[in-house]
């Protein structure tokens, strides 16, 4: 095999350049070429603070900064040649610049490594992927809101085992979700405050000699304060696995969210029609309407969780500082992010479509002994039976029902008399799904009223 030529970014120490297979093993540049805008950003306040701290000067921070737009215009274009051989992102980028403007390009790498450098183009990525999840949870809250508002009187069955448990309002069912998303738009800012320390300046790991300025760059990024401890701003990924970790429990909930759409729109169920935009057909049965979006939205949760088991496993048992294994900590990333966010976009688009069956939900709401606990509370609350008493006695005409093939109101008051016979008429006023869910009026209650209250509520948090 012939001999490579040395590459020039590892120095004088290696007299041959790398064999094929080590090239393609550790080049990056396919998958971290995302990272450019953000490599470009650091690099301008790396030179602005290099040439306010006196390290260079200010015509040789000018033509980097000049010279820096001109690598982000190309790379925009589309006109940008990246090369493997010049393995990531940060080297690509450099020696881009020193085409463009020569020597004081080699001054950029001044007090600065490509250790810090790649944490530092790594976190304000992740940062932005925050930035974009909170604003796309707050749309998918907002379309949420607004049928919990549409539907605030709507009955339905409510379901515990998927078994028809007690009626609801749609209004409730749509408004937990958002108490849901809600949880998570509350991670995504927790974490994204967290993270928000500048790597930037910790150098390969110990800090640099250089009279620089840390404060000034983890300024001009956005930073609240640079990372304390330089071995720290280096060797850690937990801002990417907190970034999963709130995707993977968001994709969860949509995925929950995703099933009730698939089973609220078939056939048997009829609850909710979903729109043509976010379905497809079927290339045999002519007559289907299939929930694919929904479905897809289902799986997303997959791949997902999967990034986040896959990071933390690369990242487990990584002594200080940086590994090379850490290069394994962007992909999977990347993929986890441009996922969720078809998700939720995906779903705010389905949320925003879809109309409920109203005639459908009040049927299926009245089925299925739904008032059963009504019942049972009414006996407590009117005749003073013990709760257990009580439970035992709606659990006879229960069963009375079913054996007759009736529901609940469609017993005589014989029939419930002959159960217990203090029974009189105004039992009747309970077991309507309408009186049952208007009775939830404790806070937080399937009540209409209720329901209304915590739309008013999160209008005003949505603003």
């Amino acid at each position: 095999m012939t001999k490579k030529t040395s590459n020039a970014m590892w120095g004088g120490r290696f007299a041959d350049g790398p064999d094929a297979i080590m090239t393609a093993i550790n080049a990056s540049i396919d998958f971290d070429k995302r990272l450019y805008a953000q490599d470009i950003q650091g690099s301008r306040a790396h030179a602005a603070m290099l040439a306010a701290t006196g390290i260079i000067s200010d015509n040789d921070a000018s033509a980097i900064r000049e010279g820096l737009l001109t690598v982000l215009s190309e790379i925009e274009s589309g006109d940008f040649p990246f090369s493997a051989a010049l393995e990531d992102i940060h080297m690509n980028v450099e020696s881009r610049l020193k085409d463009l403007i020569g020597e004081p390009a080699g001054r950029l790498h001044t007090a600065r490594s490509r250790n810090d450098q790649v944490a530092t183009d790594f976190k304000l990525w992740v940062r932005d992927q925050f930035d974009a999840v909170d604003a796309a949870l707050q749309a998918l809250m907002s379309a949420l809101v607004a049928q919990a508002e549409a539907g605030a009187d709507w009955v339905m069955p409510g379901f515990t085992h998927l078994q028809t448990a007690q009626p609801v309002t749609w209004g409730h069912h749509m408004l937990a979700y958002v108490e849901m998303f809600g949880r998570d738009l509350s991670r995504v800012r927790d974490a994204r405050a967290r993270m928000n320390t500048s790597p930037l300046g910790a150098a390969a790991l110990a800090g640099t000699s250089f009279p620089i300025d840390r404060h000034m760059t983890a300024s001009a990024l956005g930073f609240d304060a640079p990372a304390a401890n330089s071995l720290d701003a280096v060797a850690d990924r937990d801002f990417a696995l907190e970034f999963l970790s709130c995707a993977s429990i968001t994709a969860m909930h949509l995925s929950r969210f995703a099933e009730e759409l698939v089973i609220w729109s078939s056939a048997q169920f009829r609850f909710v029609a979903l729109s043509d935009r976010f379905s497809t057909g079927s290339s045999i049965m002519p007559q289907k309407k299939n929930p694919d979006a929904a479905e897809l939205i289902r799986a997303k949760i997959g791949r997902i969780l999967g990034a986040m088991v896959g990071l933390f496993t690369v990242m487990k048992g990584l002594p200080l500082t940086y590994s090379k294994d850490m290069q394994e900590d962007k992909e999977q990333v990347f993929d986890a992010a441009d996922n969720l966010m078809l998700a939720l976009a995906a779903m705010s688009g389905m949320v925003a479509d879809m109309n409920a069956n109203v005639s459908s939900l009040e049927a299926a709401a009245s089925s299925g002994f739904s008032t059963a606990t009504d019942l049972a509370d009414w006996l407590v609350r009117e005749l003073d039976l013990p709760f257990r008493d009580a439970h035992y006695v709606t659990g006879t005409l229960v069963g009375m029902a079913e054996k007759q093939g009736v529901d609940l109101p469609e017993l005589t008051l014989a029939d419930m008399q002959s159960v217990h016979g203090e029974i009189n008429e105004g039992v009747y006023g309970v077991l309507t799904v309408q009186n049952s869910v208007a009775s939830r009026q404790s806070y937080g209650g399937t009540a209409p009223d209720q329901v209304r209250l915590q739309v008013k509520r999160w209008q005003e948090i949505l603003k």
